[in-house]
């Protein structure tokens, strides 16, 4: 039987992906798409710029590429790839339980937060490339969510304080599964997260923390 040729690429690792991730938004700030010209469609312009990526990363690596059951970019490493427009950086993710807004939603975070501006001269748009961040799945927690919880475990509070607490924050939970969490979250208190999450049907994640806080938290990285 033929033997089945193995890749000669190397590995994609964490810290590979976070240098490929600040090569590439260096060279895509200084790259006119013909494309990109006058799309205003944020969805349109992040599944540009994330298929340019994976497909980038896969020229170089070996490594597993993501698919909708996967339901992140790179289930290998447990990261998945986020982009948004620095007018508004947010971003929408699968809700899973109201956990993730508690201890985190389970990955790491790789953030691109682009402004895009047209340039008339050559019909072509450019990603100015503002911001890369990648943030460690255990800081991926709601801010004032946890911020909230920690304190009233500081001061001594409770199984019916955090409950409550839960119940107050309109967490997608019934009172059993406000219970069980209120048990998990006295056990194992989360870690500060620095994401905004919005309920939704699907979470709203919102950056403007993150974007801040990069580079001075521990978890959350200034990638470029």
């Amino acid at each position: 039987m033929p033997q089945i040729e193995k890749s000669m690429k190397p590995q994609l690792t964490i810290e590979k992906l976070q240098e490929e991730a600040s090569k590439f938004a260096e060279m895509e700030t200084s790259y006119n798409e013909p494309s990109l010209y006058g799309v205003t469609d944020g969805k349109a312009v992040g599944t540009y710029l994330e298929h340019k990526f994976t497909v980038y990363l896969a020229d170089r690596y070996d490594y597993e590429r993501g698919n909708s059951a996967a339901g992140i970019d790179i289930p290998g490493l447990k990261v998945d790839i986020k982009v948004t427009s620095i007018k508004q950086p947010q971003s929408s993710c699968p809700f899973k339980s109201a956990s993730q807004k508690v201890f985190g939603l389970g990955y790491h975070l790789l953030v691109f937060v682009y402004e895009k501006v047209d340039v008339p001269e050559n019909r072509t748009g450019r990603l100015n490339m503002q911001h890369t961040i990648f943030v460690k799945k255990e800081r991926t927690a709601d801010f004032q969510t946890t911020k909230g919880l920690l304190e009233i475990i500081k001061r001594e509070g409770n199984k019916d304080d955090v409950v409550a607490f839960i119940l107050d924050r309109n967490l997608p939970v019934d009172e059993i599964g406000a219970s069980q969490l209120a048990d998990r979250i006295l056990e194992s208190p989360p870690m500060q997260g620095y994401l905004t999450i919005s309920n939704a049907l699907q979470w709203r994640l919102q950056y403007r923390r993150v974007i801040q806080q990069a580079g001075a938290v521990s978890g959350i990285s200034r990638v470029r």
